[in-house]
């Protein structure tokens, strides 16, 4: 073995004049220099190795195959399936593929706005596309968000939720889905910048560019003002997609000026007559700067598109069709106690007339059923009845005799 005075490093072979530190082991030494070097090997073996199990871990489907499995649990909506589909894909395809430090082309992400009436299937479209690819998942609420320093949430409370969601893994999170609803609430209140503070406004979007954009933000994990002491977590956006949705009230009749500008005569008159259902087909983002929302959050958004309000069909099959269909779940639950429920077609065409009358759209269905259901829930359990079919007349009678006839939109 060399002596005390001429050690080597048993890796590089360099003398220990020539390093800074040696670290002796039992048989041999390492100097810094290639303890350095040993860091830089492992962490970009590391940085293999992720991007190996996030290609594993990540479900990445075609967009068609993606559809398919949407069309499993939504029903209608072709253009929104097919445009949320494609953004998907592109997304995770752009989180796979990540650009080389040589690479000029970098792809953005594909954040997307879906417009469209309460119950149509906005929140329904995003929770059933982070199932299917196995991401974390959260849904926020854009209308308790204010701007940093008022009462309510700041915008990092989004990403605390992603964070509990993804179990507090770091790297699930940035690579997680998140959808804000309501994202029309935090219209500014008319077409001009405010003079003052508009905090739950203006002041929310301008707080959520960078979190939209791809930056490093200090989230608290368990939010932020019931635990100030806690320790923050650096959460990058960068690979985080988000969907956004909002009814956007009023938006038709923007859209109805603006299509409407430049018709004369018996023009003008066409134009009239086009429904008003189909008037959210023609939203743009121009209809979305009108609405009140900023152009850099517009910007942000390449991806918008619509969903359809829901006719008597649709929420016919709604109830029945899809995989966790209302009355599939019903039935369970009184199989469950040995009971064998059925539903008369006169029963359910009951049922959809009341959801389109209260206009809640898919949503008034649950609370239809559960009207119409609640006091057979109540009774039968333990009773001796082991069969219920639920026909118009019974519907009627239990619809009639609940809380739920007062439900009306105005």
């Amino acid at each position: 073995m060399s002596s005390k005075k001429n050690i080597t490093c048993s890796f590089c072979g360099r003398s220990k004049d020539e390093v800074n530190v040696f670290i002796a082991g039992i048989t041999g030494h390492i100097c810094d220099l290639c303890v350095a070097q040993a860091e830089n090997i492992i962490e970009e073996e590391q940085k293999q190795h992720a991007k190996s199990s996030l290609s594993k871990q990540l479900k990445l489907l075609k967009p068609a195959e993606i559809k398919a499995k949407l069309d499993e649990y939504i029903i209608g909506q072709e253009d929104a399936k097919r445009t949320v589909s494609v953004a998907v894909y592109n997304h995770f395809k752009r989180l796979l593929h990540p650009a080389k430090e040589n690479e000029s082309v970098e792809i953005e992400k594909s954040n997307v706005i879906l417009t469209g009436e309460t119950g149509t299937g906005k929140t329904l479209i995003a929770r059933t596309i982070a199932r299917m690819l196995e991401v974390p998942f959260c849904i926020a609420d854009a209308t308790v968000l204010t701007e940093a320093g008022y009462v309510g949430e700041d915008v990092e409370s989004v990403l605390s939720r992603l964070l509990q969601a993804a179990d507090y893994d770091v790297e699930a999170a940035e690579r997680g889905i998140v959808f804000i609803d309501e994202i029309d609430k935090i219209a500014r209140k008319n077409d001009n910048p405010s003079i003052t503070r508009d905090v739950s406004g203006e002041g929310v979007q301008q707080a959520l560019l960078k979190l939209l954009e791809g930056a490093e933000v200090h989230v608290p994990p368990q939010g932020g003002r019931k635990h100030p002491e806690q320790k923050l977590v650096n959460i990058n956006t960068k690979n985080i997609l988000f969907i956004c949705g909002g009814a956007f009230a009023g938006i038709d009749q923007i859209i109805e000026r603006r299509i409407n500008r430049s018709a004369i005569g018996y023009q003008k008159g066409t134009a009239a007559t086009r429904q008003e259902d189909d008037l959210l087909s023609y939203v743009s983002a121009a209809d979305l700067r009108t609405f009140g929302l900023i152009p850099e959050l517009i910007g942000r958004f390449p991806v918008l598109t619509h969903l359809k309000p829901l006719d008597s069909d649709a929420l016919r099959q709604i109830l029945t069709e899809p995989k966790n269909a209302l009355i599939k779940q019903y039935v369970r639950l009184f199989e469950l106690d040995g009971i064998a429920l059925k539903f008369d077609a006169s029963g359910l065409d009951y049922m959809v007339e009341k959801a389109i009358d209260l206009k809640l759209g898919a949503r008034g269905l649950r609370s239809i059923c559960e009207a119409i259901l609640r006091d057979a829930m109540f009774e039968l359990p333990g009773s001796k009845t082991k069969e219920l079919t639920v026909t118009r007349d019974y519907a009627a009678q239990q619809f009639e005799g609940s809380d739920a006839k007062n439900l009306r939109v105005a």
